[in-house]
This record gives structure tokens, C-alpha cells and sequence, in this order.
């Protein structure tokens, strides 16, 4: 330890004396770097991206050195950095930057993004010699308990600090792994602060339309001789979409292209994309790769593992443990490898030269951090490619209202596959309650399963292949209600939803979790239940009977199956959890429809469309999708059509007309009444700035919802966050959360 008279004998570096540090202090008032003085034996380690600990307030708190400068606008007498962590850069000049505009984005604090960016450090792995790149596929998950010293700088306390101002979420480091359970940014595209309408500058884009004039330029341009050219076979891979080989021949080139990709159903996705990374690499840039889940990660490493071969690419998977997590990251950090792909985390990854920044289903939920200041994954990598002046590839089997608004703007151009290519491999799709169907099965309209959906399973089982039923809700029976006069079933002790877990179970609360054995209705006194939600473990138990000597598999929360054989089998799977088949399957069954479409959230039918999609693209092209839903409406068009863009732009113009994100920006305010009534109050808003609410949120709370246009949205997080300031400078004693486009608005 240093003593007190031996700090009085510190001198200053002679170069550079100043260091400008980010303190890892959550109020927003203080939320700017402030400068120290670096001793000269620290010259040599105390380099932009270390961590360090300074004296603030009296007390050590870790940070981050952000930059070295000469001098400090400080008039007074400048404290020196108590301790340099580490040696190691690990937050990269480039994340840094990235992370600054993602606060200023969000209305958030710079040292919370950092904490979502920068894993915890493990000090004897930053010691260790760099380990060959395994496969994900091939590790086996860590438990955590590694003999790898745990060194997290300072200390981080767990609970609310209501002082801030605002509720902070302080779990150390980013987590990598996907969420037990699944459910919008820079305007979607990233902050540039401009205009309503697109704020990214469309002149750096390349226009991808495969016109004749258009492909003999870019083929002019990729000439054979080339670096990094590339030839891809019309019809196969990425030549089988518009634009496609024209998109892959310019990453090979090093130009910043940015797309929105509508993958064909039954497509490899993830060769796909490793494709797209190895012809990024070939023309010496880096790549980031963003997915929503572990499952698809593991797709995403093999595709790169034989796109790339060994030691090319790092996954980051919370699965690994925190130990070999920190030391993939540190690959990354040492730019040892050209592409990093992982989950919700991986959009902060380190990558030297960034030449392509890719997020796979950008409208899962998953992709939504949880924590302060709550950013997406799809507006982090779409400012970081605005910032980079990169490629970025939106893609998914279904479109977002955000990633259309980005085809509308004319930020990114569309890859998607000709008409004709797509009747090709479309599955034969069609719905139960049109008219044709309802005359020749009037109980269509009401049946769970109607004979159109079994026929269509007994001929997939007839010629031994698989059938997939999506079922939308897990469990048994999740909801009951009076078999005699339809009474929902509620707890006599809090009014909670009773729900049966089995056939032989006693009807449970879903809310206090007691029992109700001796449950009877208190409008006509019945004792019998029926169900109101069938869950997939009794529709499992209904499809055993109805084909009988069928093998039944499901795949949800408990258990999530990957693969599944090419044999004749029923497989039933919640949204999410559905698993490949061998050769795919050969009927896909969408029941219980209503339980997603009349689901009160802005995007239920944007959500629907996705859901429906994903399980539909599982099928073979010789096969079929029934979907239990009336013919008429918008998403069942839209999937009949196999046409995400034209239900995308629907749906964006609604809620353009409605005044709903993304077509507007929006931000949510919770906490106490009185304590949302300060920050508001203390909010200088921008002129036209409409304040909705309020409406009661949880824990006795109450949320308002600030909406402003496109053009405005910079202002009005930089007034929330200031309003934060405030309330933090003030020591208030309640905390008050500040989302900007929350995910929920209802």
C-alpha cells in the first residue's frame, strides 16, 4: 500500500499528464468523465481502455481510462490515479465511442453501458498463454466455479440507489446466455440526429438492385483479379436472392453496404451468413454477429467453424462459465480473431477494423436488454455501423416495423428472394376458417384441431416424416373456468387464474400458488372445470389419442430439443422452442391462433407474423402449413403469400397514422406519482413533445409516456436525462425508471 508521504513524492508523467476517466458512479449528474493526473511510473501501463481505480468522494471506485491529454480545464489541484487494475485495453476506442452515443440514446449513464460492454475481470486469465478456439458445440458448460481469480474492481451494490434518479440495474458484466423465457433504438437506424424521416445518411449506401446495368457495374468493379472477389452460382445461396451476390461481392471489396435480408423458407441461415462473414474477412475487416439464443448460436458456430476453419472466430456464450468467457473476450479484445458471435452481449464486442455488423430475428425479445439503459441489439449494431462506416445485415424470416422503416429511408436496400424462386420452395400453406374450408367442415370455425390440421399431420405420418405443432402456450392447463356457465376459474384467497399442471393435479393459483381443491363456482356453484387455455403438454396428450402408435415429442421451457429425426413423428413446441428437422418437416400446425392475435401489445400481430414464420420455414417445400385462423386477416394474408415486406409496411403505416413507434419516438416514465411528477416537471421537453398517461404500473407505481417525432428524439432523451440530474443532484429519495422506446407500451 502506498504510504501517505510517498504520495506526496508522486510526480506527473511528462507526456500526457492528464487522464480523462469514466468513474463507475451511476448518478447522472455526474455523468462525465473527470480528469486525474497519471504518476510517471504508470506512464508505460496507463493506456486508453484500462481499468483503474481513482479517489472520488473520499471513496476508491473503479472506472475506465478514457483518453490521455495534456492539460485539464480544471483549475484546481487534480488527484493522481490510485491504481492501474489491469494493463489490459479492454475497452476498445471504438466501443467507447459506441457506447457514449448509446447513453446519450437512451437517456442512460455511460458508466451503465460500460458495465453491460466490459465483462468482470479475471485476473489470472489475463496471465494465461491464449487457448486454441474450440467450438462452442464442442465445450461443455462451465458451472462457474473456476479456480480463475474473480476481480471485479469496485464494488457494486445490488440494490436500487434511488438517489440517482432513476432505477439501476447493476448486475456485473454482460450476460451472453439466453433468457429461460422469450418475448425497438438509433431510430432505427442509428443516432444521427436529424430530421423526421431517416437520421442516417443514405450516401453511404450502395445500391443493390440487381438490374442488368446495375450487375454489370458491380461485376465491372469486382473484376476476377481482384482482392477478395468472390462468384456465386446463380440460384444457390446467396445468388438465389435479389441483390444477393451483388451484396456478397461488395463485402469482399470492403464497401459499406447495409441490408435488410428476408431468408426463403427452409433456408440455412447461419451458412448464409458465414458466408457473408468470410468474404468480409477476405477483405482483411472484422465481423459481429448478434442471435438470439444459445440454439441459434450453436448454428452460427459451426456455419463459421466451415465457412472460416479453426481459430478464425470466438463465441461468447454465458454457458461457458465466466472464466473462458473473459478469455474469449480477450481474444476479441486482442484482435486475435476477425469475427465474434454470440448473443444479446456479443453487439459490444471488440473487432479490429469493423467491416460487417449482422443481427439475426431482430424482433425477438430477447434482443431487448433488460437492463439500464435497457438498449436493443439491432439500434447498438446499427450505430456502430454508422459510426464505423461498416456493412450491416438485418435478417430474419420476418420483418420488423423497424427494419422496414430502414427500407423506406432508404438506409438499407432489400435482399429477398424473386417470386418465382419463392413459390419454389414455399411449402403449400393454408388456412381452416375460410369459406371453402367452413363448408366442408362447419366445425372448423370452433374445433381446436380441425380436420383439415389432421389430415394434413396423418399424410406427413402416412410418408414418415415429421409434424410440428406450435402450441402458444407451455404447460398443462393454464387457465379454467366453470364447465356449466364459463365462470373464469379464480383463487377464493386473491383472485388469481387457476390452472390444472396434469390430468390428476388439483386446480392451482398461478398467483399465491395454493391449492383449491374443493374449488366450486360462486356464480352457479359447479365443480367441474373445463379448459379456457390448452397448454402443450395436454395437447401432446390429445394429439397421443387422436394417432395412436405416433411417437410424441415436446420441446418447451423444461426441455428445448435441437433436432429431431426425419421419421414419422408429432412434435409439439411452444414459440421458440421449436426443433429442426432432418430433411424438415412434412406438416407444420399453427393452433390456438386467437391466444397470439388478441394478445393486448403493439406488436401481438408483428410477434404473430414472426412467430408463425420462424415454425412455418421449418417445413420441407413439398410440404404443408395449416394455420387455425380465419383467411381474411392481415397476418394469415401474409403468410398465405409468404410476403413479410408487404405486412412489415402495413403495419409501419398504422402505426405511423396512430402515431406509435418507430414511425415516432417514445419514452416511458415510471415510478411513484410524485416522484414522475418532478422529473417531469424538471424536464425542459423539446417544443411538440406530447405527454400521455398517466396509467398504473406495478408495485403501486404509475408510468407516462412522453412522444415525440423522429426529428426530436436527441432532445428529449438529452431532457430526461437531465431531469435526472436533477433529482440525483438533489438526493431524491425515489427512484424513477426512464426507458426510451420501451418494448411495452401497454
Amino acid at each position: 500500500m502506498v504510504t501517505r508521504s510517498a504520495r506526496k513524492d508522486r510526480e506527473p508523467a511528462e507526456q500526457l499528464p492528464v487522464a480523462r476517466v469514466c468513474v463507475d458512479v451511476p448518478l447522472a449528474h455526474l455523468d462525465r468523465p473527470f480528469d486525474y493526473l497519471v504518476e510517471s511510473a504508470d506512464d508505460q501501463v496507463a493506456r486508453p481502455g484500462v481499468r483503474v481505480k481513482v479517489r472520488f468522494a473520499g471513496q476508491l471506485v473503479g472506472g475506465f481510462l478514457l483518453e490521455r491529454v495534456e492539460s485539464s480545464p480544471h483549475t484546481g489541484k487534480l488527484a493522481y490515479l490510485e491504481k492501474i487494475v489491469s494493463p489490459e485495453q479492454v475497452l476498445d476506442p471504438e466501443v467507447a465511442r459506441l457506447a457514449r452515443a448509446v447513453a446519450d440514446r437512451y437517456a442512460g449513464n455511460l458508466c451503465d453501458v460500460l458495465r453491460l460492454a466490459v465483462p468482470p475481470r479475471h485476473a489470472r486469465v489475463e496471465t494465461q498463454a491464449p487457448k486454441a478456439l474450440p467450438n462452442a458445440a464442442d465445450q461443455e458448460p462451465a458451472t462457474g466455479e473456476d479456480e480463475t481469480e474473480l476481480d471485479t474492481g469496485p464494488e457494486i451494490e445490488s440494490e436500487t440507489r434511488p438517489e440517482a434518479g432513476r432505477e439501476i440495474e447493476r448486475e456485473a458484466g454482460p450476460e451472453t446466455g439466453p433468457e429461460a423465457e422469450r418475448e425497438a433504438g438509433p431510430e432505427t437506424g442509428p443516432e444521427a440526429e436529424r430530421e423526421a424521416g431517416p437520421e442516417i445518411e443514405a450516401g453511404t449506401e450502395i445500391e443493390l438492385e440487381t438490374g442488368p446495368e446495375t450487375e454489370r457495374e458491380i461485376g465491372a468493379e469486382s473484376g476476377s483479379g481482384r482482392k477478395g472477389a468472390v462468384e456465386v452460382a446463380p440460384g444457390e445461396g446467396w445468388g438465389a436472392y435479389t441483390a444477393g451476390a451483388a451484396f456478397l461481392r461488395g463485402l469482399s471489396e470492403g464497401r459499406a453496404l447495409r441490408a435488410v435480408w428476408g431468408a426463403l423458407p427452409g433456408e440455412d441461415w447461419a451458412r448464409r451468413i458465414a458466408e457473408a462473414a468470410a468474404a468480409t474477412v477476405r477483405a482483411g475487416r472484422g465481423v459481429v454477429i448478434v442471435v438470439a439464443d444459445a440454439r441459434d448460436l450453436d448454428r452460427m458456430d459451426r456455419a463459421l467453424g466451415e465457412a472460416l476453419g479453426s481459430g478464425q472466430h470466438v463465441a461468447l456464450n454465458a454457458a461457458l462459465g465466466p472464466a473462458e468467457r473473459y478469455r474469449r473476450f480477450l481474444q476479441a479484445s486482442r484482435h486475435q480473431v476477425p469475427v465474434v458471435v454470440g448473443t444479446r452481449a456479443a453487439m459490444w464486442a471488440p473487432a479490429s477494423k469493423l467491416g460487417l455488423v449482422v443481427i439475426w430475428d431482430d424482433g425477438d425479445d430477447l434482443h431487448a436488454e433488460p437492463r439500464s439503459p435497457y438498449p436493443h441489439a439491432r439500434e447498438v449494431l446499427l450505430t456502430r455501423a454508422q459510426l464505423s462506416d461498416c456493412a450491416a445485415l438485418v435478417a430474419g424470416f420476418a420483418r420488423t416495423g423497424e427494419a422496414q422503416l430502414l427500407l423506406e429511408t432508404g438506409w438499407a436496400k432489400e435482399i429477398s428472394a424473386p417470386r418465382d424462386t419463392l413459390r419454389l420452395r414455399s411449402p403449400a400453406i393454408a388456412p381452416t376458417g375460410d369459406d371453402p374450408q367452413l363448408a366442408r367442415d362447419p366445425g372448423a370455425a370452433t374445433a381446436r384441431l380441425p380436420s383439415l390440421a389432421w389430415q394434413a399431420a396423418r399424410q406427413a405420418l402416412q410418408h414418415d416424416t415429421p409434424v410440428l405443432v406450435q402450441v402458444p402456450r407451455r404447460g398443462y392447463l393454464p387457465n379454467t373456468a366453470c364447465a356449466e356457465c364459463r365462470t373464469p376459474a379464480r383463487c377464493p384467497h386473491c383472485s388469481g387464474s387457476l390452472g390444472l399442471a396434469g390430468a390428476r393435479d388439483v386446480p392451482t393459483c398461478h398467483w399465491c400458488g395454493r391449492a383449491a381443491a374443493a374449488y366450486s363456482c360462486p356464480n352457479c356453484g359447479s365443480r367441474r372445470l373445463r379448459a379456457s387455455v390448452t397448454g402443450a403438454r395436454r395437447t401432446a396428450e390429445e394429439l397421443g389419442r387422436a394417432f395412436p402408435g405416433a411417437t410424441i415429442r415436446t420441446s418447451g421451457r423444461d426441455e428445448v430439443l435441437d433436432h429431431v429425426p426425419g421419421e414419422a413423428a408429432v412434435v409439439v413446441a411452444t414459440p421458440g422452442a421449436e426443433p429442426t428437422a432432418e430433411g424438415g418437416y412434412g406438416a407444420v400446425l399453427l393452433l390456438d391462433t386467437w391466444a397470439l392475435l388478441t394478445r393486448a401489445d403493439l406488436r401481438a400481430a408483428e410477434e404473430t407474423m414472426r412467430r408463425w414464420l420462424n415454425a412455418a420455414a421449418l417445413a420441407r417445400s413439398d410440404g404443408r402449413v395449416v394455420v387455425v385462423a380465419d383467411g381474411g386477416l392481415a397476418t394469415v394474408q401474409a403468410l398465405l403469400r409468404w410476403d413479410p415486406g408487404w405486412f412489415a409496411a402495413r403495419e409501419l403505416a398504422e402505426r405511423r397514422e396512430l402515431g406509435f413507434p418507430p414511425a415516432v419516438r417514445m419514452a416511458s416514465v415510471t415510478g411513484k406519482a410524485e416522484a414522475v411528477a418532478e422529473l417531469l416537471s424538471a424536464a425542459k421537453l423539446p417544443d411538440g413533445a406530447e405527454l400521455l398517461g398517466p396509467v398504473p404500473a406495478d408495485d403501486e407505481q404509475e408510468r407516462m409516456l412522453v412522444r415525440v417525432n423522429r426529428g426530436r428524439a436527441a432532445e428529449m432523451a438529452h431532457a430526461l436525462h437531465e431531469a435526472s440530474g436533477v433529482r440525483s443532484a438533489r438526493k431524491a429519495a425515489l427512484p424513477v425508471r426512464i426507458e426510451v422506446d420501451p418494448a411495452a407500451l401497454f
